[in-house]
Parts: structure tokens; sequence; C-alpha cells
């Protein structure tokens, strides 16, 4: 096995994976969403740099390439798993995130059945965006998590009344409710409307995974 920068930047982004989880283990909350924050959209960003680093250094290895979808895998379904456990349990977070993780797993799947063939479901530009944007939702999801603490902790003790009268207006706005609000409520929707487009494009890619691995299932006659 070969040990070169862009294959340590991939090793250290499957490590995160369990450490966004050990955060909230670890922190209390809105630390552990912080700290979750900056440790998925780090290890997140590395899976540009060490791909890029091995074509521009020629250090394309067998360990990188079999690292690197392990890697965006676990940062997902890790990061996923956590979102959902401190989450209300909404349909319209749960269902794009079944699809997601189903797509996973039978891919996987079916990787592992295909053998020596599998190199026939090589990972495609659909694959890459539907990563891409996964990441881009988990990140936002993060941050609705950072906002609906910030804005918890601040209205803490403040009944629905003054609350409401505060948002509206009608009160003076001394800790900055309005703009936690908002950025709750923004980040809260852009990253579900985000998470729906990438169980979308899992789904598709999926499909298309599933397709071309059709003539390798048939049985001989």
């Amino acid at each position: 096995m070969t040990w070169n920068i862009p294959n340590i930047l991939t090793t250290l982004r499957l490590l995160a994976a369990p450490g966004v989880a050990i955060m909230f283990l670890y922190f209390t909350r809105p630390w552990a969403d912080w700290f979750a924050l900056v440790l998925f959209v780090s290890a997140a960003a590395t899976d540009w740099f060490d791909g890029y680093l091995a074509r521009a250094w020629k250090q394309t290895t067998k360990l990188g390439t079999m690292l690197d979808p392990i890697a965006d895998k676990a940062m997902v379904v890790i990061a996923l798993a956590v979102i959902l456990g401190y989450s209300s349990m909404s349909p319209w977070l749960v269902l794009p995130t079944t699809v997601i993780l189903f797509r996973e797993v039978f891919v996987s799947g079916l990787r592992e059945f295909l053998g020596d063939t599998a190199g026939t479901l090589k990972v495609t530009k659909l694959a890459k965006w539907k990563t891409t944007a996964q990441m881009i939702a988990i990140a936002v999801l993060f941050a609705q998590g950072v906002f609906e603490h910030y804005f918890g902790m601040f209205a803490y003790g403040m009944d629905d009344a003054l609350v409401e009268a505060i948002l509206t207006g009608q009160e003076e706005d001394v800790n900055g409710l309005k703009w936690k609000y908002t950025g709750m409520i923004w980040c809260g929707h852009a990253g579900l409307w985000l998470l729906w487009l990438a169980a979308a494009l899992t789904a598709v890619s999926g499909f298309d995974y599933f397709n071309k691995s059709i003539p390798y299932l048939k049985d001989t006659p």
C-alpha cells in the first residue's frame, strides 16, 4: 500500500465520519452542532482535494481508489443517522434519507456480488453530483441545528406571545431572535429541498448502476 498526501486526506475523511457522531456524545448543543458542522465541511472539502491532487501529481493508487467511496458513504450515512436521531423524525426528512441509505446499501451489495466484474460500475459524473448534493444538504441541515439551538437558548423563559411580538417587530429584538429564527427557517427549508434533490440523484444513479449490472446477473443456461 502506498501512503501519499491524497491517501492521507482520504483516510482523515474516513476517520472524520464517526467523529461527527462523537461530537454529540462529548459536547452539549449547540457546541456539538458547531463542531459537527466544521468537521463535516472540512472533511467534505478533502473529497475534492484528494482526487485533484492524486490526478495532478499522478499519485492515483489502489488504496485511494478503494478508500475514497467508502469514506464518502461513511460520512453521509453517519451524518444522516445523527441528523435523524436529533430530529423530530418528520416524514419530509425520513423519506429522502431512506432513499439515500437504501441506494448506498444496494449498490455496495451489488459491487460485492459482482466481484471482479464490479469494474463495470465505475463512478460516474452523476454519482459525483449526488455525493456533492448529499454533502451540501447535510451541511445546511447541521447549520439549521445551530440556528435552532441559539434561537431556543435566547428565547428561553419567554412565553409564546412575547416571542411572536419580537418576531413581528412589536417588541425590541435585544437578543437577535429575528435573524436566528430566519436562519433556522431558511436552513431548514433549504436543507430539506437539497436532501430531496440528493435523494432523486441518488435514486437515478442507483438505477443506472443496476441497469449496467443486469448482463452480469443473468443465469447461464
